[in-house]
Order: C-alpha cells, then structure tokens, then sequence
C-alpha cells in the first residue's frame, strides 16, 4: 500500500542527532485482520527500534517510510527482539538495498541518560496528527518537544516527557490523542534516551510515560541484553552511555565558576596535606607497580601502567599513571595494595596530577573515604553528595527544586571520585558496594588491599538456601603496588644526603644499615629489617624514629635479641612513633598562629588522649563500616553510654534553666507585689529549682530520644539576615522546612510552658510565693501557654528561613564548621530575644501599660535566650553537644584535653593526624589500631582508674 504524507523530510541532522528522515510509522497487522500503529527509529541500516506492544502477536511489521517526494515506501520487516518488562522491540528490515535509497547513509546512534531536567524532543505519528479527505486519509509526523522530568515515576523507573503544547485530549472512549506516538525514540542532547511507551489520561494529555534506557540494562537478563547491544548498537555496559548535560545547568548557561572554585579548594587542601606528611622532603619514594590479577577484572591495565615503562623518578611515575588512566574507555582504575603500600599517598599525588592537567570546565577529582558509605541504605549518589555538602558547603546551594549544586555536579560527570578504602566498608556488604560500584554509571578511581576485593569479586555463598553469588568484575583494569627494595629506600632513608656540588657524599646514621640490606646474603637482621620496611608507611616511621633528630640509632633495627622478625620492628616502630612526634626538639610548623613554637603537650597524656580517640573510633556504631576511620568533631563523646549524656545534657539544661528563672523571677516579684528583697530571693530560689528540675528532665528525655538522629550532624548552612533578603527570589537552602520547623518550636513550646503553669499555680503558689502575674486566673495562664509556644514556633521558623549556604569557596576544615555552628547557636540565643521579648512585651503591655510591658519583654526575652535557647542548643544542636560532652565533661575526667581543638590541629601538624575534609583521620589504620589497642591494655592495667586531669593547652 502507499499514501502520500503532507511532511517535507529532507534527510538531514538536526542539531539535537534527530535525523527526520529515519524516523518511522509502524503498522502491526493482526492475523483477525485488525491493526495498530505505532512509531520508531531506524538506528542501523537495517534495525528499528519500537516499543514491544505495538508489534506484539502482530502477523506482519510493515516500516513507513517518508520519501524526499514526500510520499511513502513500506518495507516489510520481521520482529528479531522484544522485552515486554521494558517495552521495547527490534524489526530487521531484510531489503537493505530500499533503505540505502530511502535514507542514504547512516551514522550511529548514540544511547544516553540524564539524571536532570533537560530538554527533549521525539518524532512520531500520532492520532490527533489525522489528516485527508474522503480520498485519502493519512497520519502525519509530529515533532514533539518538552522536557524530561526525571525525578517521576522512581518505582516505576520510567521517564516522564512533559511534552510543550500538547494536544486536547477527547473523551474517554475515544481513546488518547497520542495513540500511534508509542515506539518514538526520544532524544535530549544528541543522544536516544528512551523509547516512548504509553500515555497516562490521569496525567493529562501533556505528560508523555517511556522506557528509559538505563533501566534496560537492569531489567534484561545478560545473554538477551548481549544481543541488543549487537542489534541496536547499545554499549554493553550502563558507564557507557553519555551522561547528558541538561541545558539549564551551569555549563549551558556559560557559568563554570562553581566548578573551577570546587577546582582550586581541592587543590589548596591537598597540596597543603602533601607539604604536611613531607612526601616531597627531602626525597620522594618511587612506586612498584604490577598489573594486578586478570581474573577480578574486564579490563586489562595500558602498558603505560607496568613497572617496565615507569619513570624511575617519582613525578615522572605520577604523569605516567595519569596519562594511562586517561587512556582507559570506561574511566575506571582500582589501585591494590597491601597494609601500609602507600595507597592513600598515591592518590594524593594523582589527584594534584589530574588537576594540573584538567582542561578548563574538566571533571574535578575528589577524595572520598569508603569506610562510611552503606550500600545496603544509601544510594552511591545520595552518599557522594553529601559528602561533597559536608566537606564543600557551598556545593548545597540549591539550584532546582530537591536539586543540589552537589548533586548537579554529580549528575553532569563534572565530579571524578577518587575512592579510597574499599577494604575498610563491613566484609558482608563489599560484594552489594561492588555491585553498586559496577552499575553506577561513573568514572572512579578505586583503592583497596587485595584479599578484601578478591573476596568481594569472587564471594562464598551468600547463605540463602546454598546460592551462589554471580562474581562481579568491575568494568576496569587493575593495577598493585609492589614491595620496596633496598634501592628504592636508600635516599630516602638517608634524607637526599648525597653529595654536594663540590664536595664529598654526607655520611648518614642509615649507611650501616642499608650497606647490609644491599648484601646478596644477608644476616638475620638485616632480612627482618628488609622485609619490616617493605611499605612507605613504615620507611616513614623509620625514618621519623631512627632518622629525624633526636632518632635512635637506625643499628638497633638490626638487633635480633630485640626484635625476633619483622613484625616486632614494625611494632616497636609503631610504639616509637608517638615519642618522636612529641619530641621537644622536634620542628615543624608552629600551630599558635604569631609564635615559633608548638604548645608543650606532655607526651603521656598526648599517648593517653590520642588512644582515646583511637578506642572512641573503635566505640562508634560501624554499620557498613569494618572500623570507622573519621574523626568528627560532633561525634567525639557520642560513644558515651547515651545514660550518662543524658544526664550530663539534662544537668547543664536544668541549671541554664534554674539559675535564669531565679534571677529574673526577683525583679518580677519586686515590681509585681508589695513583697520585699527577701521575698524575692526566696520565690527566685524555689521557682528556680523547681523549674531547672522540670525543665532538666524535659530537655534530656529529648535529648535521649533525639540523639541518635540528624540534628546531631553539622548543618552546612550559615545563618544570614543579609544573605536571605540577597537570595529571596532565588534558590533556598532548605525549601520547604519553614512550615514543620515552626511546628517542632510551637510544640516545644506549649510543652515547656505548659509544664511551668502547671509547677507555679500548682506548687509555688500555694506555698505562698506568687509572682503577681493575675493570680493563677485561666486567662494569664492560657496567655502564657500562647507566648511561649507561639514564639517558640516562630523563632524555629526565622531559624530556618535565614539559613543560607556558606560562602562560595569555602574549604572546610574541621574548625571552620565548628565556628560556623557555633555562630548559628548564638544566632539562635539572640532570635529567642528578638522574638520571645517583643511578643511578650505587646502582650504584657495591651492589658499593664507599655512600662510593664518593656519590663516583661526585656525579662521574658533574656530568659527564653539563656534558658530557652540554651536548652534547646543543648538538646538539638551539634555544637552544644560538643560543648557539653567533649568541653566540660570528657576533660572534667581526664579523657581530653581541655583545649581539644589545638590539640588535633597540633597533632595534624606533627603528622600524627591527617585532615580530609571537615574531618581527621589517623596517619593510617595501622597507627590507630595500636593506639587502641595500647590505651585498652594500659586501661585494664590500672584498673580503670582515670589519669590526673590535665590543665595543658
């Protein structure tokens, strides 16, 4: 058959990689004779792709074409591929000769996905596109355009396709007016990103539902996704497909700054980390590198990535890593290596590598650690982002409704995450992060110790009824560090000391050492300390404990009375770590800021107090963790029995509360009743205690109940009355939070306030102590109940309505999210002023006159401040915690020092600590489990009695 179509179809590319002319109408003739029409693309020269239903039980496929004389050739065509689960189908057409002629020839297709809004657009035959006259009666083209919405229909995993100027939908027996669009490959950014499906009527006739592409590679089984892949042209893996840049994004709008200034604070942090463990002073250790074992991976690692082309120098060695890793297809590279091989160090130098050498607008590497991600409960995204948030606070601007600059970033691939530390997730759940890992769809850089990714690649059965798990290789090559050779060690054990321009080579306390290491045939010693110092992290410690002034002989390494192997000379290297960080003598950059010295710690209490937050990380709940790596500010004390916090809180909240009602019940009392000072300081006790009591166990049974939740963790906002008015026709921080914000404080507050009318008119007065507030009638109280819980609301509401992201730039050190914290609280103490006096003020000063209402406002805002909002700070905020806790009580009893911030920033600068982030770690797992490890022994051995509590700093 032949109809002739009113379209003009010229054939050429459109600038989104539509090509007008390989789009088809598809007829599905039934053997009753009946048929249905659909849509398609022709994405080879001889594969249509459609949606299955259109040819489902069909006798027949016939694929309209639209000539350039715009009429019609139909070329018969038979189903090779349909999956009813995702919707879609494959016809071959057989008579590719009547292609070439009808469409001439073809590029590929490429297959894409979009985790944004962005535009769209499709092209197909739709039923309110009927045309023609009793003569002849045709359905011409429509093209389609809109925006998908990706974010709709999560459980179905479908695209929405909110089509621009949609068609009148008529009445419901006759059917949708896109009957015949199904099959139509939609586009965004030159890319098919599905295939369109079906319309929904509840929807609306201007929202189109279509099967999204990523979707199929979760939906079909391998062996049939293998053979799409072949038909169609589809990558064989979803990291494969483009990830598409919506236009509204910053790259469309020419806005790159977000990401350059993301560019320069990762930069800025890690050269300071680098110039902080010295891994350029005075001489840098070369790596060993080997390709790692085929077997637990897809792909093979370039020949620029082998020990044999490596530059024996280190920055050399880095640039050719970097170029290789460039030349991998998929993005992808897992570094292996032992305990101490120098992983972390690694991918330092590669990330300063990669920004050296970033194109302008290019990806930014970013460094996660992986011990804190739980695939079982959070999405690898999800995780991503709000790390990125924590460390990078400006990233939480909001630049889409539920939409992150973070997440944006994310989504457009602008973020390479550098993942360090696969071995440290929980040994259960390594082989669901994997999986996750494979089917992400990003490029990474992926660090951990062999035995934990081979048992993750190849697990044991999970179990359940004697299954197997199916082994999962990441689509990435492999590379592993190697052990160090004597040769390797000597300049840097011997700190460059080599010769001088002029003059003869420096001799080294180490010479004796590695002239024996050097040797064919070693003595015992010798091969103990050989084999000790295979890894960087323990020629460091070598080198700070034997080699740094004042050091220990490097010879006693070589005594085998001491030290039986080379695991009692990592131990004793470990052991003497601490003393030769701490050492009076030592140098290094001062930490008091003006002076040109450290602070004098005692190196006992600086062991005690650092095995103590070794043992506090051991403590914390590791949930995918297999031991916790990050030390947090907000966190340190959380490992207390949540008892004792409660008491502690609830003790702090009861005396802010108590000692504020006492002292502003005694100007009331005198102002209010014809009582004299010693009435007042006896009503002010009484309603004092009683108060603090009441109001100590409502703010710790908060507290118990809310303590493990997220109001603990550091918002990454500041609190800005400028920033707010600047920003309140843009983007918000928290949208939406205003509402259930102002509900949590009104019914905060009614309880509050409550439970004081009930103590004062129910105990206080009848011992004889009113106040002079209307004499317990129901009137005052009720106007009582409405000023605190109605102010409450509203300074939760104020609060967060003024939360602004913090400025743009910013690189978060630990200290700078504790100040921004604290400056939110005492924000919090001035709005309980503003909004608690004023109120109770007018209240007060309707029904007394205006001097007692300014007398009542000044006394009801300097209590609800210091009261109130202390109370509230203490139980709801991650500052107060900490000042509770880790300021007052864990020094009170010796556990930390009293100036704990100085003392991890001084411990960071000794190298002890390392910073990532708004968080410290440990120098290296190793190190903290010793510390750990030797604070439990020293513990058990004193009986738990607590050291003399320190005064230092």
């Amino acid at each position: 058959m032949s109809v002739v179509f009113d379209g003009a179809f010229v054939g050429t590319t459109g600038p989104s990689g539509l090509e007008p002319s390989r789009a088809v109408q598809i007829v599905a003739v039934r053997e009753t004779g009946g048929r249905v029409l659909g849509s398609g693309y022709l994405v080879t020269g001889t594969a249509v792709l459609t949606a299955s239903h259109v040819v489902r039980d069909a006798a027949t496929v016939y694929a309209r074409f639209v000539t350039q004389d715009r009429r019609t050739a139909e070329l018969e065509c038979r189903t090779v591929w349909e999956h009813d689960a995702v919707d879609v189908a494959v016809l071959d057409i057989e008579d590719t000769a009547a292609v070439g002629l009808l469409t001439g020839s073809l590029a590929g297709v490429r297959f894409g996905c979009t985790r944004m809004k962005a535009d769209c657009e499709a092209l197909g035959f739709p039923r309110f596109k009927l045309r023609g006259d009793a003569a002849s009666v045709y359905r011409d083209s429509h093209h389609a355009h809109g925006t998908i919405a990706p974010w709709s229909n999560a459980r179905a995993g479908s695209l929405e396709f909110i089509v621009t100027g949609a068609p009148h939908d008529g009445p419901e027996h006759a059917g949708s007016a896109w009957e015949g669009m199904s099959g139509a490959a939609m586009w965004s950014g030159g890319c098919v990103v599905g295939v369109v499906a079906e319309q929904h009527r509840a929807e609306g006739p201007g929202t189109l539902t279509a099967s999204r592409v990523e979707e199929w590679y979760r939906k079909v089984a391998p062996d049939r996704l293998e053979t799409l892949c072949r038909l169609i042209g589809l990558p064989a893996t979803v990291v494969e497909l483009d990830r598409l840049t919506p236009s509204s994004s910053f790259s469309a709008a020419g806005q790159e700054e977000p990401i350059e200034r993301l560019a320069l604070s990762v930069r800025q942090q890690w050269r300071a980390e680098q110039r902080r463990r010295r891994l350029h002073d005075p001489y840098a250790l070369s790596l060993r590198l080997k390709p790692a074992d085929p077997a637990y991976f897809n792909e093979r690692a370039p020949g620029l990535l082998t020990q044999e082309a490596l530059s024996p120098r280190l920055d050399d060695q880095i640039a050719q890593i970097v170029a290789g890793y460039r030349e991998i297809s998929t993005g992808r590279l897992v570094v292996l290596g032992g305990a101490g091989a120098g992983k972390s160090v690694l991918l330092i130098h590669l990330v300063l590598e990669l920004l050296r050498t970033r194109a302008h607008g290019g990806p930014v590497p970013v460094i996660f650690g992986l011990g804190s991600w739980n695939p079982a409960t959070t999405e690898l995204q999800d995780w991503l982002c709000e790390l990125l948030v924590r460390d990078y606070p400006d990233l939480a601007l909001r630049v889409q409704p539920g939409t992150s600059l973070a997440q944006m970033l994310l989504d457009e691939g602008r973020i390479l995450p550098v993942l360090d530390g696969f071995d440290e997730i929980g040994a259960g759940l390594r082989y669901e992060a994997l999986s996750a890992l494979n089917q992400s769809g990003l490029k990474f850089l992926l660090t951990s110790r062999p035995a934990a990714y081979a048992e993750a690649v190849l697990p044991n059965d999970d179990g359940t009824e004697g299954r197997k798990r199916v082994p999962v290789r990441l689509n990435a090559p492999g590379i592993e560090l190697g052990d160090l050779t004597p040769d390797d060690l000597a300049a840097y054990l011997r700190g460059g000391q080599g010769a001088d321009a002029d003059g003869p080579v420096r001799v080294s306390a180490w010479d004796p050492v590695l002239a024996q290491l050097r040797q064919q045939h070693r003595s015992e010693g010798a091969s103990n300390v050989a084999a000790a110092l295979t890894t960087p992290l323990m020629a460091s410690l070598a080198r700070t404990v034997c080699g740094d002034p004042p050091g220990e002989s490097p010879l006693v390494l070589l005594e085998v009375e001491r030290f039986a192997g080379p695991e009692a000379i990592q131990e004793h290297l470990l052991t003497e770590f601490l003393p030769a960080a701490y050492h009076p003598r030592r140098t290094g950059t001062p930490h008091v800021r003006g002076t040109g010295a450290r602070p004098p710690w005692d190196l006992r209490r600086a062991e005690y107090w650092l095995g103590h937050l070794a043992a506090h990380l051991d403590r914390l709940p590791q949930g995918a963790r297999a031991k916790s790596n990050d030390l947090t500010w907000w966190e340190l004390g959380t490992t207390l029995p949540r008892f004792t916090r409660t008491v502690v809180i609830g003790l702090l909240a009861g005396l802010a509360f108590g000692v504020t009602t006492a002292i502003s019940n005694v100007p009331v009392v005198l102002v209010d009743t014809p009582h004299g000072i010693e009435f007042a300081l006896l009503r002010g006790l009484v309603a004092g205690l009683l108060h603090g009591i009441a109001a100590g166990l409502i703010f710790g049974l908060a507290y118990h109940f809310t303590s493990e939740g997220a109001a603990f963790r550091p918002s990454p906002v500041r609190i800005s009355l400028v920033g707010r008015l600047r920003t309140f026709a843009g983007p918000r921080m928290r949208h939406g939070e205003v509402r259930p914000k102002f509900m949590t404080g009104f019914c905060g507050g009614l309880i509050v306030a409550l439970t004081l009318v009930l103590i004062d008119r129910g105990v206080i007065d009848p011992l004889g102590l009113p106040d002079g507030q209307g004499g317990g009638g129901l009137t005052t109280a009720l106007l009582f109940l409405a000023e605190i819980s109605l102010g409450g609301g509203l300074v939760f509401g104020l609060m967060a309505w003024l939360e602004v992201p913090v400025p743009p730039g910013t690189t978060v050190r630990p200290v700078d999210l504790l100040e921004t914290n604290r400056r939110n609280v005492v924000y919090n103490l001035l709005a309980w002023i503003c909004v608690l006096g004023p109120l109770a003020g007018i209240i007060e000063g309707v029904q007394h006159g205006p001097l007692r209402g300014f007398l009542t406002g000044l006394v009801f805002g300097l209590v609800s401040a210091f009261a109130g909002g202390i109370g509230y700070g203490l139980t709801m905020t991650a500052w107060c915690q900490w000042v509770a806790l880790c300021r007052i009580w864990l020094p009170l009893r010796g556990r930390l020092p009293w100036a704990l911030i100085a003392f991890l920033d001084d411990a960071h600068e000794r190298g002890v600590l390392l910073r990532s982030g708004a968080v410290y770690q440990f120098r290296h797992a190793r190190l903290q489990d010793h510390l750990s490890r030797t604070f439990h022994e020293r513990h058990r051995r004193r009986g738990h009695r607590e050291p003399e509590v320190s005064h230092e700093g």
